[in-house]
């Protein structure tokens, strides 16, 4: 394995999934279950397929896509060079620089790096929140990550629809709050939804989070799947999200 660097806060994380590490900053924004939990909805991704990532952070999500999946290459595009950076060290320590490529800039300008219509799977775990909604972070870090300051919800969607091919696949974490919002820009965006699945933190609890499935040009046709609960009335992980972390 080869030798990484290591900066101030920084540790490695084992991921126990087929061999998988990360490097995060404990003082920065670490992944959290909605970037597991896309990763898993989005592993129907078809063999030799060339996959961005918009948003990538740590590459969480590409890391696992490469493991998961039979993908030819994945770009993760992140705004925050550092972060973009230690993205790049946890690419060489999983030893997959020949597959994840991790490019810095804003999503606004990632057709300045990627041509148009060369995309056959876009996966994003976006900012959920708008920019001058919510309880704001003081670390800027955690401010972009989290609240549309760099990006907004339209600008991942319109970006993605350049970016896919015909028939392309398009996956999303996002709040089930903006489901309106998602439902409406992917639609003028000619995404169109094909799978919206709720995630819940318990049984009885409403949704917090939502999974979607886009396809470009596709035929008007929506399947809502099965609820995925995260915690039995214990407080323990369900069989599923125990399947997802592949502890079971």
């Amino acid at each position: 394995m080869e030798n990484i660097k290591l900066y101030k806060n920084e540790r490695i994380d084992d991921l126990q999934y087929k061999g998988l590490k990360i490097i995060q900053n404990k003082e920065g924004f670490c992944f959290g279950i909605d970037s597991v939990l896309l990763s898993d909805f989005a592993k129907s991704i078809k063999p030799n397929s060339t996959v961005l990532d918009i948003g990538t952070g740590t590459g969480i999500i590409g890391l696992l896509l490469c493991r998961k999946t039979e993908l030819l290459k994945i770009y993760g595009v992140e705004i925050q060079k550092d972060v973009a950076e230690m993205a790049k060290r946890s690419v060489r320590l999983n030893q997959l620089e020949g597959k994840f490529e991790i490019i810095n800039c804003n999503v606004k300008d990632i057709l300045d790096f990627l041509p148009a219509h060369s995309i056959d799977c876009i996966v994003t775990n976006p900012p959920y929140k708008k920019a001058n909604t919510g309880i704001k972070s003081e670390d800027e870090k955690q401010l972009i990550s989290r609240h549309e300051v760099k990006c907004t919800l339209e600008d991942v969607i319109e970006k993605s629809s350049n970016l896919l091919k015909d028939k392309g696949e398009f996956f999303m974490v996002h709040r089930a709050e903006r489901m309106v919002d998602i439902m409406c820009a992917l639609r003028e965006y000619r995404l169109e939804p094909k799978n919206i699945r709720f995630v819940h933190s318990k049984q009885r609890e409403k949704p917090n989070l939502i999974l979607v499935k886009a396809i470009k040009h596709a035929n008007p046709f929506l399947k809502i799947d099965k609820p995925l609960i995260i915690y039995d009335e214990e407080g323990n992980y369900t069989e599923e999200i125990n399947q997802i972390y592949g502890r079971k």
